[in-house]
């Protein structure tokens, strides 16, 4: 596909980030991402389908827009974030198509994970 057929679609996400090292191991640990370095103070990784940044140009925190990922075992990946030194913040729910809990990596930024 050429760029012009991805009008309009996600194509990037960047997350503010306190400690890049510290960020890559847990996600590497975690969700299995990818990183390539562009300097100290950012970071690009691509899960398999999207990719994104961490920069520490910004401000981690809770409360702006939430990403969502997908997990084949929801109870095991979110045992992976408790091992790798993320805290949950919202425990396992159920909700109309699946389940799913919310986590605060270590830099503080949150996200959710769900499943059928």
């Amino acid at each position: 596909m050429s760029q012009g057929e991805h009008n309009h679609q996600m194509d990037y996400v960047e997350f503010p980030a306190s400690d890049i090292d510290a960020t890559k191991r847990f996600y590497s640990s975690v969700l299995g991402w990818n990183f390539t370095d562009y300097g100290p103070e950012y970071t690009s990784f691509h899960d398999g389908r999207l990719a994104g940044g961490f920069t520490l140009a910004a401000k981690p925190g809770r409360g702006g827009v939430l990403v969502v990922v997908y997990a084949k075992a929801l109870e095991e990946t979110r045992q992976k974030v408790i091992a790798a030194g993320g805290k949950i913040v919202v425990e396992p729910f159920e909700f109309p198509g699946g389940r799913r809990f919310h986590f605060t990596d270590p830099n503080g930024n949150e996200l959710a994970v769900w499943s059928e």
